[in-house]
């Protein structure tokens, strides 16, 4: 006998089903047996349309989907359909308190619930977790996250998250496990990301992100391959979030191998016409060399350029590879044969809210139409990551509309490119500085730089624009202007001060990945002034300051001591007179320049490079029009080598000549004034010709026409420190000379035809101006080729705030200058000797 339960149950299944029939049946008329309670804000109708022709549980179900109420129960009473609802409150606004690293707009972004929208609990619910991911990608993993609602009339209400942000979570440890050759100090040099220490305040690479770690992992891979190690590979890569430590710890499991070498190269042409010992021009791989997949990967590209253009666009180019772990060697083998005949059908762009389609097309070899290769392909993505503008770059293909087409798709993610810095430093050259700038490498999605930026110090203050468009006229010429204001301080080192203001054109032509011209033209404008104040009476011989006078007692030197003076001489070349050469010099003075950079680099870090050459030739011509006519040329080169882990030593070259033409004298500006930048251990200006006819002999640097310089060092880390602190030590030798001083010597200042302080005898020009108290009017030059060298010791700091260095330098040959007498045989000391400097410090910072 069937119990009363399974009678009943029997019995409400047949009504279900009977009501679902009768619903179906009836269509629209039966709407109006649908009763509607509980509701004040929606239209019946509404509710009716999400039961209409279903069954009451299904009916049920949509209002619920529907978000507009948060209890829903639908009955059957009496041959109608009542349907009772409970109506969400409607959201009025959505307010975020406590929240100061992540911007209101990335928050409102992120969050489902909106103003005017239904409020739900579970879509609150959600919104909370999406903040709290929000927080830990930013770096505060331990973020509180709350809500409250605050009830207002007419069902509305005003949701409000509260956070609370709490410290900065970042990365706590990077740990490496299975690597033997290279130490886990290293591998993190490699990454973007970075583990947090005393400077985590100031930077933002220690805040745990998947995409840049994914990218990390993939430079760490490149980094093995490219020095041998064909078998590396990354096991794993656990990222997990420790509360008790209060970051992130990563942990990145490798496995090396073993190194290889190149043990044979060929080229195996499989297609009828082409030669493949005319390949193999673009092998980049040789015999003995260590294995490096980079080489491998310019040698895929060079060979299908070179078969595509001679009329072969679908060949493929295959590498090989024969490992011989015995011998440690790999043999590589390129084989060039025809692919399908594909074709390229369309090219989709997708993701790039504002980097502009053609960005990214123009980094492509291939457009629509074109053959389809896979080599290509792959080096378009390469360059599109390396440009910054994305956050991260995908390739894929899809089938097209016939059997020989296909559709590339390319998805990008776009990240923030400009920058707003405010920098700060101090150096012994410029003293106190400081700058803003504004930068933005992507300007209106268009892959253009621009940059604009003031400076302001103790002894310059300047400002200047820069304008790039890497792709000019459609072609990969990087074309560009610069406009530029500049006054500089001299009177430390020199006595005078400068205003430039000019611009310069420019135009990069890339000839190779490694090879590059650049052509340019500058105009600017120098304004020379001389100080003449009673505090910096620099100019008081000319233009003597009124109830100034300044008197100079020599003394006497008996036996190499002084011994007092005998009396005292009015003189207005002691305190500091500049020049006649300078002098002559003041006022504007209009350089029209062009020039060229041919510059060459395998360098494998651009900021910090650890194995690689560089060098450059940088001739110049001035005299197209303007007031400054020369010839110069300039040159450097730099070779770095990797001595043991982390000990980089480096060899530097440089030297430079400047000569006057159309049988000009060059002006003491367009000379070379050099010190530090040529051996360290110099002041500026310190090395080169020197008027030592002025009393003022020890500042009066005229400039020469031609130097000459070697580098040698090593930088290492310092024992004990961490790593990441970016600290190193460095010892260094430094040798040069500037010589050659090519500008007028004699100048009539006073108009009387004759030039003061020439030998009656020879018409040298002898005339010392400590014996009388006139400046002369003419340059007596001390301009020795002596070598000048130095050794010393440096701290290097690649710091959040910028790269600083400290460098203490001993001189150990230098220009002892002349001995000066007076008439009666007094001695007045050295003239023209060389300045030196022992301590020179360096550095910005970003803050």
């Amino acid at each position: 006998m069937m119990s009363m339960t399974g009678k009943r149950r029997r019995a409400s299944a047949k009504g279900a089903i009977v009501m679902a029939a009768t619903i179906a049946a009836s269509g629209s008329a039966f709407a109006q047996q649908i009763v509607v309670q509980g509701n004040s804000r929606i239209d019946p109708e509404t509710v009716r349309s999400y039961v209409v022709g279903v069954s009451p549980e299904e009916g049920r179900r949509n209002l619920i989907a529907s978000g507009m109420f948060s209890d829903v129960r639908v009955a059957h009473n009496g041959g109608r359909i009542v349907v009772s609802v409970r109506e969400n409150n409607t959201i009025n606004r959505v307010f975020f308190e406590g929240n100061k690293k992540v911007e209101k707009g990335t928050l409102e972004g992120i969050v489902e619930s909106k103003s005017r929208g239904p409020y739900s609990q579970a879509q609150v619910n959600s919104d909370l977790d999406r903040i709290r991911e929000v927080y830990r990608r930013a770096g505060r993993g331990l973020a509180k996250v709350s809500v409250r609602t605050v009830d207002l009339p007419n069902g509305r209400v005003d949701v409000v998250y509260t956070i609370d942000e709490g410290d900065k979570t970042g990365v706590k440890a990077i740990k490496f496990v299975g690597n033997q050759v290279y130490s886990d100090g290293r591998l993190k040099d490699l990454m973007t990301l970075s583990e947090m220490n005393l400077l985590s305040f100031v930077k933002t690479s220690d805040v745990y992100d998947p995409d840049r770690l994914a990218n990390d992992l993939d430079l760490i891979r490149r980094y093995y391959l490219k020095n041998g190690y064909a078998d590396f590979r990354i096991a794993s890569a656990d990222s997990r979030f420790d509360d008790a430590a209060g970051g992130w710890i990563i942990t990145i499991t490798v496995e090396e191998g073993q190194q290889y070498r190149v043990g044979a190269v060929s080229v195996d042409s499989r297609i009828p016409g082409v030669d493949g010992t005319v390949l193999r021009d673009e092998l980049r791989t040789g015999v003995g060399d260590v294995y490096n997949a980079e080489d491998v990967e310019k040698t895929l590209t060079g060979v299908t350029t070179t078969v595509a253009r001679n009329g072969h666009p679908f060949a493929q180019v295959r590498p090989t590879g024969e490992r011989d772990r015995a011998t440690g060697t790999v043999a590589l083998g390129y084989i060039v044969e025809d692919g399908p005949k594909v074709y390229i059908e369309r090219i989709n762009v997708r993701g790039n809210t504002r980097t502009r389609d053609y960005v990214v097309r123009r980094e492509l070899d291939v457009t629509e139409g074109d053959a389809y290769n896979r080599v290509l392909i792959d080096r378009a993505e390469r360059r599109l990551n390396g440009l910054g503008f994305f956050k991260k770059v995908r390739f894929s293909n899809e089938p097209g509309s016939a059997p020989d087409r296909v559709v590339v798709n390319i998805d990008v993610e776009d990240q923030p490119t400009g920058s707003f810095s405010v920098a700060g430093g101090y150096s012994t050259a410029d003293g106190i500085i400081g700058e803003v700038s504004v930068s933005e490498s992507n300007f209106l999605g268009r892959g253009q730089y621009v940059r604009l930026a003031g400076t302001a110090g103790q002894y310059t203050r300047g400002v200047d624009f820069s304008f790039t468009e890497p792709y000019f006229l459609g072609y990969r010429l990087a074309a560009g202007f610069d406009v530029f204001n500049k006054y500089s301080d001299q009177t430390r080192y020199s006595r005078y001060v400068t205003d430039v203001v000019g611009g310069q054109l420019r135009l990069g032509l890339p000839i190779t990945e490694e090879f590059g011209i650049t052509l340019r033209y500058s105009i600017y404008n120098t304004d020379l002034k001389i100080p003449n104040t009673l505090k910096r009476p620099y100019n008081d011989c000319s233009f003597p300051i009124p109830g100034y006078t300044q008197t100079y007692d020599p003394g006497t030197i008996l036996n190499g001591r002084n011994v007092g003076g005998l009396a005292r001489y009015p003189n207005c070349a002691y305190d500091g007179e500049a020049s006649i050469a300078l002098k002559e010099a003041v006022g504007s003075t209009l350089t029209s320049l062009a020039g060229v950079t041919l510059a060459y680099s395998t360098l494998d870090n651009l900021q910090l490079p650890r194995n690689g050459f560089y060098g450059e030739i940088k001739p110049e011509y001035a005299g197209i029009g303007g007031d400054s006519k020369f010839f110069r040329v300039t040159g450097e080169a730099r070779y770095y080598k990797e001595l043991y882990e982390d000990v980089v030593g480096f060899v530097k070259f440089q030297g430079g000549h400047v000569s006057p033409t159309e049988g000009n004298s060059l002006r003491v500006t367009d000379q070379f004034f050099l010190g530090p930048s040529l051996v360290r251990g110099f002041a500026p200006n310190g090395i080169g010709p020197r008027d030592v006819g002025s009393g003022d002999a020890r500042s009066n640097a005229i400039g020469g026409t031609t130097y000459l310089g070697a580098s040698v060092e090593v930088q290492f880390p310092i024992w004990g420190l961490p790593r990441d602190l970016g600290l190193k030590g460095a010892v260094f030798a430094d040798a040069g000379t500037l010589f050659g001083y090519k500008g007028r010597r004699a100048f009539d200042v006073n108009g009387d035809g004759f030039i003061n302080g020439t030998s009656p005898l020879t018409g040298a020009c002898n005339f010392n101006a400590l014996t009388v108290g006139v400046e002369p009017e003419c340059v007596n030059v001390r301009d020795k080729n002596t070598i000048r060298s130095s050794v010393g010791a440096s701290i290097l700091w690649n710091s959040p705030l910028g790269p600083i260095r400290f460098d203490y330098a001993y001189a150990l040959t230098k220009d002892e200058g002349q001995k000066v007498f007076g008439a009666d045989g007094t001695y007045f000391g050295k003239v023209g000797k060389d300045q030196t400097q022992a301590f020179r410090f360096s550095g910005g910072s970003r803050f």
